[in-house]
């Protein structure tokens, strides 16, 4: 079975400062933001070489903060092949009116939430804060699936929104990353896979989680094979997290398909395709 290939978490960088002024949350640019970004075109040239059909372009917070003008721009000259996930101040008043503008006249079909991350350790305690939740009504309300970047830390507070918010659909960024280097059977990684009691759950196998399928006496075989038996391919959906990653997207993209080789083809289909399009209807067919 031939599948198509969607990637829901690539960045882009534009060169022009003075139109896309740098600005990174929490006053830190992102290392590989300025050491290899890539932009707009070269993300298209990159897709062609690896055959990656579509994709929804996730913006850099850590280079320009809640202005998300550049992927705008840039799906906007390509709404064929593109959809673009945004961010905002998800704790200020305003939330709910940013979150509509960058969704319903901007045209991105997603919201990511950074709680954590490279430029911001430890886990920033927002999805406890009352605030969060006139935006996050807003982000559910609008049809847009909310991705998360956290850490186990925060699962008893997603928990809460979870519950509380059962139709709306929750992307976990980078499968929440779980130490998976004891192998088999990956009890460090249960927090995680506890997450699939909740159907509203879906996880984004980026790169790290090939690589880390990889170290130690994990496997690419047993520890998918697992996530999948959990939490079912179709609410798993791949992202390259090219340029922020190692390697080029070719290679990136190479790695998941040796990485998912084992799977039966439905289920491959889902992960590479078939989950991205269910998430943001505009990559579908």
């Amino acid at each position: 079975m031939v599948t198509r290939l969607i990637d829901i978490h690539p960045h882009i960088i534009s060169p022009d400062t003075e139109r896309y002024p740098i600005s990174p949350l929490g006053g830190k640019r992102s290392s590989w933001s300025e050491e290899h970004p890539a932009t707009f075109e070269e993300l298209i040239k990159a897709m062609d070489e690896a055959g990656v059909d579509k994709a929804a372009i996730v913006h850099s917070s850590t280079t320009y903060g809640y202005d998300n003008s550049y992927v705008a721009d840039a799906i906007a000259a390509h709404p064929e092949r593109f959809d673009g996930v945004f961010s905002v101040d998800i704790l200020a008043d305003d939330a709910p009116q940013k979150i509509d503008y960058w969704a319903r006249d901007r045209q991105l079909g997603g919201l990511r939430i950074f709680t954590t991350g490279s430029t911001m350790r430890g886990q920033a305690p927002i999805l406890n804060d009352a605030r969060i939740h006139p935006g996050w009504r807003a982000a559910g309300e609008a049809g847009l699936p909310i991705c998360a970047q956290i850490t186990a830390a925060a699962i008893p507070d997603l928990e809460k929104l979870l519950q509380q918010y059962p139709d709306f659909p929750v992307i976990i960024d980078h499968m929440l990353k779980p130490d998976i280097s004891e192998g088999p059977p990956y009890d460090k990684a249960r927090p995680m896979l506890s997450l699939a009691r909740y159907p509203n759950v879906y996880l984004k196998m980026t790169d790290r989680n090939t690589v880390m399928a990889k170290e130690g006496k994990a496997t690419p075989q047993s520890w998918f094979g697992l996530v999948v038996k959990e939490f079912g391919a179709n609410r798993i959906a791949w992202g390259s997290n090219w340029p922020s990653s190692d390697g080029t997207l070719a290679e990136i993209a190479q790695d998941l398909r040796d990485s998912i080789a084992f799977l039966p083809a439905e289920d491959q289909h889902w992960i590479m395709a078939g989950t991205a399009m269910k998430l943001y209807p505009r990559l579908a067919d």
